[in-house]
Parts: C-alpha cells; sequence; structure tokens
C-alpha cells in the first residue's frame, strides 16, 4: 500500500527536511514516530526539501507499507509520537503506486512573510522577516511580474544548487499587504536553491528605494548570483501546498 501525508511543521528546531547525520530532521522525526506505529521502518519521500528554518503547511510526502491500517488511527498515532517535536501530520490518504510525492508534482506554492513595521515582532517571531524600513509592495508586485514565465533564474540561484539547469518557470507571483505584513506568494513547478529568499531580497530591494525598476531588471538579466539582493531569511518562509 502506499500512503500519502499531508504534513505542517515550525522548522525552528529542525536542520530542514531531509535526514542528516546526527542532526534533527523533520523527515527522521516522522520516519523514526511510522517505524514504532507500523512496526517496522519505512522510507518517507517528500515533495520538496525544506532549508533549516523554513516552515511548511502543506508538506507531501508518501511511504510504501505491506500492510494496510486506518489513516484515521495512523494519524492520530502519528501525532501522539512525534511530541514534542513541532511537526502534525494534517491528513493521511491510500494513493496509487503510480503516485510519487515530488515527481508527481504539478506546482509547489510558497509563501513568504515579512512584518513591516518599526517595532520587532515578539509572537511571530522566527515566524516573519522583520523589516523595518517601508515598503512598497505595488512597486514589487510589478517588478516581480518580469519574472513569469521560464528564464534563466541564475541571479537567485544559490551556490551548491544541484539543479541541472538555471531555466525555471514561474508561473504566477502575487504580492500583497495584509495589515503589518507583506506577504510574497510564488507558484511554479520546481524552484532552485534558495530562489524564493534571493527572489524576496531582491524585491525588497526595489519596495524600500535601494533599487529601481530598472536596476532590478539589470540584475535578473545578469544572471549572476552576486548581482541579486540578499538571501531572505529562512524563518520567513512557509511551503504552503502542492498540486498533483
Amino acid at each position: 500500500m502506499r500512503y500519502k501525508l499531508t504534513i505542517e511543521y515550525d522548522g525552528t528546531p529542525f536542520c530542514g527536511w531531509q535526514k542528516q547525520n546526527g542532526q534533527p530532521s523533520v523527515q527522521e522525526t516522522l520516519e523514526n514516530a511510522l517505524k514504532i506505529a507500523l512496526r517496522h521502518p519505512v522510507e518517507l519521500v517528500g515533495s520538496g526539501r525544506t532549508d533549516t528554518g523554513v516552515h511548511a503547511l502543506g508538506q507531501v510526502a508518501h511511504f510504501d507499507a505491506d500492510q494496510k491500517v486506518d489513516t484515521y488511527k495512523l494519524r492520530e498515532s502519528l501525532n501522539a509520537l512525534v511530541r514534542p517535536n513541532p511537526v502534525s501530520v494534517r491528513e493521511i490518504d491510500f494513493v496509487s503506486d503510480t503516485f510519487h510525492a515530488r515527481f508527481s508534482a504539478r506546482q509547489r506554492v510558497y509563501l513568504y512573510r515579512i512584518q513591516n513595521t518599526r517595532f520587532p515582532p515578539a509572537l511571530q517571531n522566527n515566524r516573519v522577516w522583520w523589516f523595518v524600513y517601508p515598503l512598497d509592495e505595488i512597486k514589487m508586485q510589478q517588478v516581480a511580474q518580469m519574472l513569469i514565465g521560464k528564464h534563466d533564474l541564475s541571479t537567485f540561484r544559490a551556490a551548491g544548487c544541484q539543479a541541472k539547469s538555471p531555466l525555471k518557470t514561474i508561473d504566477e507571483i502575487n504580492i500583497t499587504r495584509v495589515g503589518e505584513e507583506i506577504q510574497v506568494e510564488i507558484k511554479a513547478r520546481s524552484f532552485l536553491y534558495h530562489q524564493v529568499r534571493n527572489i524576496v531580497g531582491s524585491l525588497v530591494n526595489v519596495g524600500c528605494g535601494k533599487w529601481s525598476a530598472a536596476d532590478f531588471e539589470s540584475a535578473f538579466k545578469a544572471c549572476d548570483r552576486t548581482r541579486g539582493g540578499e538571501t531572505a531569511p529562512a524563518h520567513g518562509l512557509y511551503f504552503m501546498s502542492v498540486r498533483y
């Protein structure tokens, strides 16, 4: 049987999704719980690898098991077993053995949250990027539309990226202000390493007036990471959902 899990987690205490020797990861936390619940080890395959400190509301993963178990009871067991780690299994479903959490994905959605206030966050600490200078979200939205479609995104590609090509297709970027918070939503089938965080760092340069629209375009078209803005902090980023 192939099982599909929808998972949310606070990335603060983890080295990221993927297992790493000697460091706590979301993948290993769940695999340890599954081993106890199912009484045999399984390999959990995630739809994407979130970095240290990155959060998720809709991470998807799958695993295979010989037996068929009640998904409601399995979810309840896992959520008890992972405590006190900040991980929650939202749903468990049976899927076809042709389903693959990573390779069957048609679109992934990320959200980046910026608290744009003079005062620092208290309740939202490690949940948002605190940016103290005023940001113009309308200008940010306008320049962001340059990135829609298929482009060489080398300017937003971090060192160590294992993708074979810097060419990626961005389906949609929406930047809105919700009270004191600016939210950057980006939709695409796949992403380069640190792509969202590097895009956000460059957009913030426009929003605060450091860059003009022409500056952003020049940096983007240079296809050179050294021309881009800073990498936005990991704790403002959320893996929201996957469409299959």
